[in-house]
């Protein structure tokens, strides 16, 4: 449906309220179509991790990283 701006301007509550019911509209000066007026496609929502969970595949710490360090490591700590 083709609308003027000076309609656009004085009834926009009515018009938003129809174009949230799927109706489109094109504002025009004049004769000239300058605009739509269009429903905005639903935005996916970004969904925040839960407390505790994991974001990444889980890894295994291998057992050499807890073995003691040795005499010549703890040396170069100065221990």
């Amino acid at each position: 449906m083709m609308i003027t701006t000076h309609q656009a301007k004085t009834h926009l509550s009515r018009y938003l309220a129809e174009v949230e019911k799927g109706k489109e509209f094109t504002i025009a000066r004049g004769k000239n179509p300058v605009a739509r007026l269009v429903p905005m496609k639903a935005s996916q929502k970004k969904t925040r991790p839960k407390v505790g969970e994991t974001l990444d595949a889980p890894f295994a710490i291998p057992d050499s990283a807890f073995a003691p360090l040795t005499k010549e490591e703890l040396a170069g700590w100065g221990l």
